[in-house]
């Protein structure tokens, strides 16, 4: 579990366990509530197990009215809530018998997440779901759904450079690059778990980063290539700038397709010269290869992920709500930060 030591400037206010009282109910009666579901509930067993059980719930207890307490404090009001009570429980049960630390960490996320929604909504839902689903994954399965989830379904507006790119990767990617796996039993049990579903269709790796930051693997159009084109624009329209790759030639500057028409408008470009747009962003970009290259030479650990996306149903699989929040938690888990859930389900 991570350190809870905090650290404060000189005008702010460290909030510890049982300092605060938020509805009427304390950190300490939060805490005393959730021991006493795990009590009332838990399997008896004998002897050191009994102890070392007990240890464990106390420990994720601990860990969870704390960083509760950080991160939203006015959830300590659900630990009375007969449904947020069942899913503490399970919080409590999984990590009483596996002790795994980094589950611990990912059930703790999820579910301060449910704290979020005290009312009955696909959200709460699905969390709920999460939380029974989590502890049945593997290493490899959660960093697998980190990944998918990353290329999938999100796109960072923040790149515009290939340093940030690489940055981007590093920070993302890296952690769990070294942990996917090609085995095929691996995604058979996510598609089992309610996770995601495998089709014959595929989407490939080297397309995707195409689709989400094609703006930095293009290679842009020399002088007469761009004249042919026969744009209205000015060639001193901010819409064109140098090419990131070939500063001999020109590019559209954006990052995609959809940055484009969002540029466009911005400049109050003639609605008929996007798709001319478009068709030079889309002509000047590298092949697969190219990108999977490039890629590669600035975050070398993207090999291995390239390789076992190419090379396993990562390639083929599509999640579900359940996949996507597991996904989401697992990378808030190792950044810290990441965009509200409810962005990609509502």
């Amino acid at each position: 579990m991570k350190d809870q030591n905090q650290n404060s400037g000189d005008n702010s206010t460290n909030i510890q366990a049982g300092t605060v009282n938020i509805h009427g109910i304390s950190a300490i009666e939060a805490r005393q509530i959730a021991l006493d579901v795990y009590n009332s509930n838990f399997m008896s067993l004998a002897g050191i197990a009994k102890d070392i059980a007990r240890s464990r719930a106390e420990e994720i207890t601990e860990e969870f009215i704390n960083k509760l307490q950080q991160q939203n404090p006015i959830g300590l009001e659900q630990a009375k809530d007969p449904d947020f009570q069942h899913a503490l429980f399970g919080v409590q049960k999984e990590y009483a018998r596996c002790g795994d630390r980094e589950i611990g960490e990912l059930l703790i996320d999820i579910l301060i997440d449910r704290s979020k929604h005290p009312t009955r909504d696909i959200l709460q839902i699905v969390l709920n779901e999460s939380l029974t689903v989590a502890p049945k994954l593997t290493t490899d399965q959660l960093a697998a759904l980190s990944i998918i989830f990353l290329f999938r379904y999100t796109i960072n507006n923040g790149i515009n450079s290939l340093s940030t790119y690489y940055k981007y990767l590093d920070l993302h990617i890296k952690p769990f690059a070294s942990s996917i796996s090609n085995r095929q039993v691996s995604y058979q049990h996510l598609e089992y778990s309610g996770c995601g579903a495998i089709s014959i269709s595929s989407l490939e790796l080297p397309q995707l980063i195409r689709n989400q930051y094609g703006g930095l693997f293009s290679k842009g159009l020399d002088e007469t290539q761009f004249a042919s084109k026969q744009f209205t624009i000015p060639r001193h329209s901010p819409i064109f700038s140098r090419c990131i790759n070939n500063e001999n030639n020109i590019q559209v500057n954006t990052i995609n397709e959809e940055a484009i028409k969002t540029e466009a408008d911005n400049h109050n470009i003639p609605e008929s010269e996007i798709p001319k747009l478009i068709a030079m962003h889309n002509e000047s970009m590298m092949n697969h290869e190219e990108i999977r290259d490039l890629t590669i030479n600035g975050a070398p650990y993207m090999s291995n992920v390239f390789e076992i996306w190419s090379n396993s149903a990562m390639k083929n699989i599509t999640l579900t709500s359940v996949g996507i929040a597991i996904g989401h938690a697992n990378v808030k888990k190792d950044i810290g930060e990441l965009t509200d859930l409810s962005i990609w389900i509502n």
